[in-house]
């Protein structure tokens, strides 16, 4: 054994990109050991870019620049030794690194109505998926984007650019090597929108207006400059510049106003692309200035024989402009003499008053101030005398337990009896327990009501409780009750009761109710929890738990209310048990947008329509498309249950005018139809010949299969219909054969295939996730053979 030579360190699989530099290496426990290297059972003597070391006992094949010819499985054999090690060459998608960076450092910026053109050249190993996702939702090919895929690029094309494109896009490139993402940012500017409404009134009088707004809520991707606004006289139509405000005012003053005279007035915001549309005002008169009304009665917030407070709220009518303060006044009880209390005006809503006299009783009234004068006074306030309470409360009157449990109790009682005006401030509440003599305060604070809730004590243990009525004189005589607290019930781990008659699944009307009661069972009551999607509720939603149930109460259900509820019961135990349930808000679908009709393949007509706004809301929403051959014919179906937005009808007759139809459908009925405004026809052709008495030469119509319409990527929801279509060219005609993922569909019933004179469908129902996958066409005819491929790509329902 001392004579044989042995591995020391065995050759390790490896892993390597493309481009970048690799090494395998071993060591043998002899350095006289001559090794020999093969590469997939072949010796190596030479290979382009690979070299042989030996440093010591081990022995390196080194790759300077990995290329794909250099995976394979390599062996090191030495004597009686060997060792094997596999290479792997990865090569995942690559970008430039110039244009990486050009395209996420700087935001890529588009005027309004220009196009865009957002194109990403890439290399690495085929098949290459690229994907575009804007806002984390994936994009697909519509009427106003369109994204376009090679093996070599891939681009984004908005011919018409506006601000709802702006955004945060993805470009996701990947193959079985690995995955590159591309974060771009797209910024759509434009004029601003109008400044946020309405237009209000801050002052109008005969002589000035002063308006007030909001500024817009978009202000189209530029800072604003500043607001322009304008006025026009009620009966003309001319309307008149009164002059610009900075970006950061948003309020106006004209003084070129008649008494009684109305005006309109309208104000648009400017940034460097334009001006916005303007936001209008109702009809503004100039009037003379009013007052403002009178305020509510005062009331007495405290008095004393040095001091009196008082405090009052907004007058309802505020007059012509804001209130800049208010004036008081007082008199002696009995009097009709009203003094003022301050000069100047006040502009707290609440005033304490020193210069009274003790012993008196006194009336307060106030009156509001604006740039008009002084308003009406108020009403009097109670009267109230200047002095000290005289007397602590008396004893509170009928104490007595309302409620109680195991750990807590509530107790109830009357005011004392008013004797010689003596007033009450509060409460105070004390306990103690039969071991011990000292009283200890429930609440830090008096308290106003005439109940209150002891929590916090022991089962099966006996308390001495009393309350005490407090003014500014002290406490009263205390009212006392001795008690026993009930014992515990037992312990009953929270569990929710669900029956048939609670839904996993509901579907609301729009405007209609949400209601939804769930009992349960547990002992002490459990803190029960409400959530929609992991969050809480919004203050629409009225919940109520009472008696072992626990109810939700949506009054009028709202297209946002739709998600995943989940209650949670939780005491003391520590027993979390939870509850979820589906909440759908529906309607009827809305119609679907203006219908478009245009030819993609010759004698065939394409039906196209903008998204009916419900596809917002509406998970299950299809369109059914339909048509006549006349004004006055009737409609029949021609497509149906269909998820996309476009419909391709080939079954045309030249000569004959047809009208298209489109309606969304749902599970609660159809949307009223969006029509073509004009009809779809196509021409006759006439054809003139005439027999010439010549010699017939044969002519070789014969040519080998083309496609002339290629086969499209698809994006499907699962459970919907896909028809995957191509047209198809040759002479003789190509016979058609489908496959998927190199599977011949011919004999599989899952699938239907059509041809049409040379438009060849193949329809998928109800698709599933195993319907995914590459998709290819091939015609063949005597003359030759061609193919096109295309992928489907399959999205979940949520």
């Amino acid at each position: 054994s001392a004579l044989r030579c042995y591995i020391n360190k065995q050759l390790l699989d490896i892993r390597v990109v493309k481009g970048e530099p690799a090494e395998l290496s071993c060591a043998v426990s002899k350095p006289d050991v001559v090794g020999t290297w093969f590469k997939d059972g072949l010796k190596l003597t030479s290979m382009e870019g690979v070299v042989f070391e030996k440093e010591g006992l081990v022995h390196k094949l080194v790759i300077n620049k990995v290329e794909d010819i250099h995976a394979g499985k390599y062996r090191f054999e030495g004597g009686d030794i060997k060792t094997e090690a596999s290479i792997f060459v990865e090569d995942p998608p690559q970008v430039d690194k110039v244009l990486l960076k050009n395209l996420t450092s700087v935001p890529t910026v588009a005027k309004a109505g220009q196009p865009v053109k957002i194109k990403i050249p890439f290399e690495g190993r085929l098949p290459i998926r690229a994907t575009w996702l804007k806002d984390s939702m994936e994009l697909a090919d519509d009427t106003r984007i369109r994204v376009d895929k090679t093996d070599t690029f891939t681009m984004l094309s908005i011919p018409s650019s506006d601000r709802k494109d702006c955004g945060d896009y993805k470009v996701r490139l990947k193959n079985d090597s690995g995955v590159v993402e591309i974060n771009l940012k797209l910024l759509v500017i434009d004029k601003p929108q109008p400044p946020a409404g309405p237009i209000k009134i801050i002052e109008s009088s005969a002589n000035d207006i002063t308006i007030q707004w909001n500024p817009p809520k978009d202000d189209g991707g530029k800072p604003l400059q500043r607001y322009i606004v304008e006025r026009q006289q009620m009966g003309k139509n001319e309307w008149e510049t009164l002059g610009e405000t900075p970006k950061s005012c948003t309020t106006f003053t004209t003084n070129k106003v008649e008494q009684d005279i109305s005006y309109y007035f309208r104000v648009r915001a400017v940034n460097a692309e334009g001006t916005s549309d303007a936001l209008e005002s109702g009809e503004v008169k100039a009037v003379s200035k009013a007052t403002p009304g009178a305020p509510d009665p005062p009331e007495i917030v405290s008095a004393s024989k040095d001091t009196i407070t008082i405090a009052w709220k907004v007058p309802r009518k505020t007059g012509s402009s804001r209130i800049v303060g208010y004036i008081v006044q007082k008199r002696k009880k009995g009097t009709v003499t009203w003094l003022p209390v301050n000069n100047a005006p006040v502009a707290d809503k609440k005033l304490k008053m020193t210069n009274l006299k003790r012993g008196l009783q006194y009336e307060f009234r106030v009156a509001a101030v604006n740039a008009a004068g002084m308003g009406d006074a108020s009403e009097p306030s109670q009267p109230v005398f200047a002095r000290d309470s005289m007397k602590p409360p008396g004893r509170v009157q009928d104490l007595k337990v309302s409620s109680s449990n195991s750990t807590s109790i509530t107790l109830t009682w009357k005011r004392p009896e008013s004797k010689d005006g003596v007033d009450v401030k509060g409460y105070e509440v004390e306990m103690r327990s039969y071991n011990n003599l000292n009283w200890t305060k429930c609440n830090a604070l008096p308290i106003e009501a005439t109940t209150y809730t002891i929590k916090g004590l022991q089962a099966k243990e006996m308390y001495f409780l009393r309350v005490r009525a407090v003014n500014d004189s002290g406490a009263g005589e205390a009212a006392e009750l001795e008690v026993c607290i009930k014992d515990a019930p037992p312990v009953v781990a929270p569990r929710l009761l669900i029956d048939d008659t609670v839904k996993s699944l509901l579907v609301v009307k729009a405007g209609n109710a949400i209601r939804v009661t769930i009992p349960f069972e547990a002992s002490p009551d459990p803190v029960v929890t409400w959530l929609k999607d992991g969050l809480s509720l919004s203050n629409r939603a009225t919940i109520k738990t009472e008696n072992g149930t626990t109810k939700l109460l949506i009054g009028a259900a709202e297209f946002p209310d739709s998600g995943t509820y989940t209650i949670e019961l939780q005491n003391s135990l520590g027993k979390r048990e939870t509850f979820t349930f589906q909440v759908q808000v529906t309607d009827i679908p809305q119609p679907p947008g203006p219908v478009q009709l245009y030819e993609n393949v010759p004698n065939t007509v394409t039906v196209a329509w903008e998204p009916s706004a419900s596809e917002k809301w509406e998970r299950d929403l299809y369109y059914t498309v339909l048509k006549r051959e006349s004004q006055k014919g009737l409609w029949h179906v021609v497509g149906d249950l269909i998820y996309n937005n476009k419909f391709t009808f080939t079954k045309l007759i030249p000569g004959r005018e047809y009208y298209f139809r489109v309606v969304a459908k749902n599970n609660l009925g159809a949307s009223g139809p969006s029509e073509t405004a004009q009809p779809w026809r196509i021409k006759k052709t006439k054809v003139e010949f005439q027999v010439k008495p010549q010699k017939y030469r044969g002519v070789n119509h014969k040519q080998p299969p083309r496609f002339l319409v290629p086969l499209k990527p698809h994006v499907v929801i699962t459970g919907s219909e896909c028809r995957m279509s191509c047209a198809v060219g040759g002479c003789p005609p190509p016979k058609i054969t489908w496959y998927k993922d190199n599977r011949d569909l011919s004999n599989d019933p899952t699938y239907f295939c059509t041809n049409d004179f040379g438009v060849c469908s193949l329809v998928v129902l109800g698709v599933t996730k195993h319907d995914e996958g590459e998709y290819m066409a091939e015609a063949t005819n005597e003359l030759g053979r061609t193919f096109c491929k295309a992928f489907l790509t399959i999205k979940g329902n949520n």
